[in-house]
């Protein structure tokens, strides 16, 4: 088949870089129960937050980097590179699944907070240990505030296929895929959780989102700038990041939310994450054209160092994703342990933040550093084919 997709531009978007590291600041803030700094996230003024960027930026970048190798080394070396990532976030995952049941287990022996142990869905370790680690490592199994990472693991093991179809027709996999997110909606399809229920991330909806990145990235986006750069699009997408404010605020202030209609208020609230609500999408995708509007590619401020370690925790996204999870855990434990006070909760937020920072500048600068060696042996074949 005629390959229709429209490869990315040479150039890295900052733009990429500065948002995923903005969701994983959100994803730490979040995570952390009782956190008065987590009011400055997006999840509390519209119905998309953190996780819908995350996903999306995923599609986006996994398009980016794998087409062209699909492309010029053929789908098998291509596939290969795909299950190669995959297999770096499985290994990633399993890592931090490991120090995070271990973290909960030791804090809530020594410090005798039991109720951690069902607080963060640990407790089947406790009573069947072998078989509750086995479905731990099939993904069936996810202590609290593990689920992304399975996701982002099954949709880039999915992803080579389909990978494969939109290089080639780019809108019927982008058409296709929104097939299966209304129907895994309407029959209700999902993956099964242990011991029971069902992924919180529900992966035949939450694709579309992936896929809608990937769909952008190749040419999707660049074929839809008109409809972008149309003053009556953008005044459509204030008015519904409006309603999404107010529908959102009105589910945190009680007077507000009896002033709306109960059966409109009652459509949004509670919001519908595991599903990802169609409102969800409507919500992330007036977000991004305001920003794609607004916000250009080569914008200067994103040469700015203000922006700079949100671009290179945006950069190193994986190994800042799982610090952040991790110290989510130990900030809630701190504040419940010392102190919850609005300073403690500033304190931890702040500290949280910079240690996820500066994991990000040391994996750049180790994978910089990592770049050297042959430069440097090279160097000194040289001096000693001249000494001899």
């Amino acid at each position: 088949m005629k390959i229709r997709a429209i490869l990315p531009a040479k150039g890295r978007d900052l733009r990429l870089d500065l948002f995923r590291g903005l969701a994983n600041w959100a994803i730490f803030l979040d995570h952390v129960p009782n956190n008065a700094v987590a009011w400055l996230t997006t999840r509390n003024y519209g119905f998309s937050d953190a996780a819908d960027i995350f996903v999306f930026i995923s599609g986006y970048t996994a398009a980016f980097v794998y087409a062209k190798s699909m492309l010029v080394q053929g789908f098998v070396a291509g596939t290969a590179r795909l299950l190669k990532r995959v297999w770096q976030l499985y290994v990633a995952h399993v890592l931090l699944f490991v120090f995070y049941i271990a973290a909960i287990g030791w804090v809530a022996e020594t410090y005798n907070h039991s109720h951690l142990v069902d607080e963060f869905n640990v407790a089947g370790l406790i009573d069947h240990p072998m078989l509750t680690l086995k479905q731990g490592l099939l993904l069936k199994f996810k202590p609290l505030n593990l689920d992304v990472l399975p996701l982002y693991i099954v949709l880039m093991a999915a992803f080579p296929l389909v990978l494969w179809l939109m290089l080639r027709r780019p809108d019927f996999a982008i058409a296709s895929s929104l097939v299966l997110y209304f129907a895994a909606r309407q029959f209700g399809w999902n993956l099964p959780a242990y011991p029971s229920g069902v992924w919180y991330f529900n992966p035949f909806t939450w694709q579309f989102l992936f896929i809608l990145g990937a769909w952008s990235s190749l040419g999707g986006a660049s074929r839809l700038q008109w409809l972008i750069r149309s003053p009556a699009i953008i005044s459509i997408c204030f008015v519904y990041l409006g309603f999404a404010l107010l529908m959102t605020v009105a589910g945190y202030v009680a007077p507000l939310g009896k002033i709306i209609p109960e059966g409109l208020f009652g459509a949004f609230n509670p919001n519908d994450k595991t599903n990802l609500a169609p409102y969800r999408i409507l919500h992330f995708v007036a977000l991004a054209v305001v920003v794609v509007r607004f916000f250009p590619f080569d914008c200067p401020g994103l040469t700015s160092r203000w922006l700079r370690p949100l671009i290179i925790c945006g950069q190193r996204s994986l190994e800042v994703f799982c610090v952040g999870v991790f110290l989510s855990f130990v900030g809630h434990f701190l504040l419940e342990l010392v102190s919850d006070s609005l300073l403690a909760q500033i304190i931890v937020s702040v500290s949280g933040i910079a240690l996820m920072t500066a994991v990000a500048y040391y994996r750049s600068w180790s994978k910089d550093l990592d770049k050297q060696p042959a430069t440097s042996k090279s160097s000194e074949e040289s001096v000693s084919t001249s000494v001899t």
